[in-house]
């Protein structure tokens, strides 16, 4: 992480986040770390359980922790910031110290723009780029470089889009969207019909509709709608190496970790969280608020809020093997349970 040459007090930070401080509030603060590798002038955060023995050893110059964890650190030897959820209290913190640098507004010279395209004077487009006709690049968005913004797509004002990332047909980014690198947006979907013994490719007439405030990981994929647009909602949070195919629907504030995959048409609810590798089928329905585990398959929709996983847990391989060899016969013990069980209603 980049940090800036300023240092605050822990006074400051506690006051500006509205944190609770025991210890020395003069004391200076110019990045922060883990609890195990943090310095006297970093500081450090519990946010996980696992890691409570390494209070007692750290060399933080401060801690952030919960209620539960303040009793457990002497405000003398090592100051702390008292948060009701100390993982968000890290993330707001940490945000005084990361480092961005503002590229001049402008076009590079080595940048293709259509002549129809819009670009505010206060947007930056960067070398190699290729914005084309009918294009919009709003107030203050960065383009980074080698990327290319194609026909009727618009970036937002305050958005950002690094390296080689592509905007394919009819794309739209709300405000504030992070794009990653080689991020590839309204590509087509794969849309195919079969016809007795070849394939017709389904023309892709819809686009792709992001909100404010989203974050789209590294390589992730989000094909444009076939009819309608694919959606992603306010505050949609994608990991790297994401598959979302044509016409989905993401609700906001949800979060996708990395190589998970979604199907065509299916709708994820708000307030999801959906582990990496998972796959979901097409045409489902996820419900808000559900969390589904990595590595899981969702095959129906659900419909109720919780937590969802499938899949078998990993164990030792020689007791995997042994159990796959018996995976054959769960019908016939099935059957055979059912059968016993005609005979003994009541056991």
């Amino acid at each position: 992480m980049s940090l800036q040459a300023r240092m605050y007090s822990l006074g400051e930070i506690a006051e500006r986040f509205g944190l609770e401080l025991k210890g020395d509030a003069s004391r200076q603060i110019r990045g922060v770390s883990t609890l195990a590798s943090a310095g006297p002038d970093q500081l450090g955060f519990l946010a996980n359980p696992r890691y409570r023995s390494q209070l007692a050893t750290t060399a933080a110059g401060a801690v952030i922790v919960g209620p539960q964890d303040a009793g457990e650190i002497d405000g003398r030897k090592t100051p702390a910031l008292v948060a009701d959820e100390p993982y968000v209290a890290f993330a707001r913190v940490a945000s005084l110290f990361e480092s961005r640098s503002a590229p001049a507004a402008g076009i590079h010279s080595s940048a293709v723009v259509a002549e129809s395209a819009h670009v505010s004077a206060a947007a930056s487009i960067g070398p190699l780029c290729v914005v084309e006709e009918g294009a919009v690049i709003e107030d203050g968005a960065v383009i980074g470089p080698q990327c290319c913004i194609g026909p009727e797509c618009r970036v937002g004002a305050q958005s950002r889009l690094s390296a080689r990332v592509v905007l394919v047909d009819r794309v739209r980014l709300g405000r504030r969207v992070i794009v990653h690198a080689g991020a590839v947006i309204g590509a087509d979907g794969f849309g195919l019909a079969f016809d007795r013994d070849h394939w017709i490719k389904v023309p892709q007439l819809g686009g792709v509709s992001i909100g404010d405030d989203c974050e789209i990981g590294a390589n992730t994929t989000i094909d444009r709608g076939a009819l309608e647009d694919t959606v992603l909602e306010e505050d949609v949070r994608l990991d790297n190496q994401i598959q979302i195919a044509h016409n989905v629907r993401i609700g906001a504030h949800t979060a996708i970790a990395g190589c998970a995959a979604i199907a065509g048409s299916s709708k994820i609810g708000r307030y999801c969280l959906i582990g990496g590798g998972a796959g979901i089928i097409g045409h489902l329905t996820i419900a808000d608020r559900v969390t589904i585990t990595a590595m899981s398959l969702v095959t129906h929709s659900i419909r109720e809020p919780g937590e969802y996983s499938s899949g078998t847990p990993i164990q030792e391989s020689r007791l995997w093997r042994r159990n796959a060899a018996r995976f054959k016969h769960l019908d016939q013990l099935a059957r055979h349970v059912a059968d016993k069980n005609k005979g003994h209603p009541h056991e």
